[in-house]
């Protein structure tokens, strides 16, 4: 394992992309190998290392899922029980999705839940102030119906986690799986990170310079309602161990056949760059012949990748301190990783050559509830722009991540509704137009998330 040439390339993707900071861990054979690069802030510079922590943004998903598979090994939790069986008080905007949710719907984002309620840092921000106001949150399809990416159902999981528990949530996670895995840089909270070394998002300014992202995590200080769906900050070398954990027989914390379980695949996903289905929590990918779990995050300015590949025993961890491009750096180091260690070569789809009756088709203003979304021809090609709504954006006095600008996307052979975006932070995400019964477009895959169509171009 040559730790020189991974230093190297960590280097040069890093400067190319103008990332300040980034830490990546592999693990192969029970040996690791780390390489870092950079510092942790442009405005107070410390050298980044395997111990220094970023926020984990959706990572902290899988710590979630495994927290409430080892209450279904103990008993506790039945993944086929509605939700409702833990949480009575659960409401909806429609009582038969709010009496039908299993836990497993939670866990594999088949609920039908709209992304996520905005946290405007008024009220109660605790789990239980979150899950009284899910009333107001959209619903996008039946439960069981089909996969969409759910920060509310990952929340909401974390409420049934202090319910069962009798724990505030942070405690019961460090109980039930930081403290037996031996994670003790893997942390809730800005009171246990500013104790130890951590990186500071930067995200891009409209000069092209980079500002530090505030606020540090994804959310407001001071609200706990979205710690199950993203609120951990941890290192690479935490990482690793948990990496070493999943891949192990539940060392004692919960069995190896709920551990594995997690793996199996429970829903497909169809032309997603996140992976072609879905197990418990993580995503699942076909590396020819070979099978990888991983799961992803973007906070806010910081960025997170993590793929296990459990037949090699091998895992690669890659977090990065800037926005958009910390994005494509995790993507280049978790495909270099699987090239070199792995002998595993990415292919990238190529588009169709535009088509202006394809294009004038889906050309319009798609919304999940805090993001809208905008495809648009010049008659030369199609491009697609994604941000926060400007309502919400007003109404917080919170700086929030940029939007990503117009950036070109193209068609892929096959029916026709799978895409691909070809340049920009999200260069290589590949999504699906869905149709109704007449064939008019009606919503918009991006990042595993459902987009309505709400408007078609004026």
């Amino acid at each position: 394992m040559s730790q020189d040439k991974l230093s190297e390339f960590v280097k040069a993707q890093a400067t190319e992309l103008g990332v300040p900071g980034v830490a990546v861990g592999v693990l192969l054979d029970g040996q690791e190998i780390y390489a870092s690069h950079g510092v942790t802030s442009l405005g107070n510079p410390l050298p980044v290392d395997e111990k220094t922590l970023f926020h984990l943004a959706s990572v902290s998903k899988t710590f979630t899922a495994t927290a409430l598979m080892r209450l279904v090994a103990e008993g506790k939790v039945d993944l086929d029980a509605p939700v409702r069986r833990y949480l009575p008080e659960l409401k909806l905007a429609d009582e038969q999705a709010a009496a039908q949710i299993t836990v497993l719907n939670l866990l594999n984002h088949t609920a039908g839940l709209d992304w996520n309620l905005m946290d405007d840092g008024e009220g109660d921000r605790s789990l239980a102030g979150l899950v009284a106001k899910l009333p107001g949150l959209p619903l996008i399809a039946p439960p069981g119906a089909r996969a969409s990416y759910s920060q509310a159902g990952y929340n909401l999981a974390g409420r049934i986690v202090e319910k069962v528990t009798g724990l505030p949530f942070e405690r019961a996670m460090a109980s039930l799986i930081l403290e037996p895995v031996g994670l003790s840089d893997t942390v809730y909270g800005l009171a246990e990170v500013m104790v130890r070394k951590f990186a500071v998002g930067h995200n891009r300014g409209d000069d092209g310079d980079l500002l530090a992202a505030r606020p540090w995590g994804a959310f407001r200080e001071g609200g706990r309602g979205d710690n199950p769906g993203g609120g951990l900050a941890s290192s690479v070398s935490d990482l690793l161990r948990w990496a070493r954990f999943q891949l192990g027989d539940g060392d004692g914390v919960l069995t190896a056949a709920e551990l594995h379980r997690m793996r199996e695949k429970t829903v497909g996903l169809r032309a997603s760059t996140l992976g072609d289905g879905l197990g418990i929590c993580w995503f699942l990918h076909d590396l020819d012949g070979l099978r990888g779990i991983g799961h992803g995050g973007s906070g806010n300015g910081q960025f997170a990748e993590l793929l296990i590949v459990p037949e090699r025993n091998f895992a690669v961890v890659s977090l990065a301190n800037a926005g958009p491009d910390g994005y494509p750096f995790n993507q280049s180091v978790v495909r270099w990783a699987l090239e070199h260690y792995l002998g595993f070569v990415e292919k990238m789809p190529e588009p169709l050559p535009y088509d202006e009756g394809q294009a004038q088709q889906v050309v319009g203003r798609y919304e999940i509830d805090a993001m809208k979304l905008d495809i648009a021809t010049d008659g030369a090609r199609l491009t697609l722009a994604v941000g926060i709504k400007p309502e919400i954006r007003e109404a917080s006095d919170e700086e929030m991540p940029p939007d990503y600008p117009a950036a070109g996307i193209g068609f892929l052979p096959g029916d026709g509704d799978e895409y691909i975006i070809t340049e920009g932070g999200l260069k290589g995400q590949r999504g699906y137009f869905s149709r109704d019964a007449n064939g008019a477009v009606t919503g918009v895959d991006l990042a595993g998330r459902l987009f309505n169509r709400v408007a078609e171009a004026s």
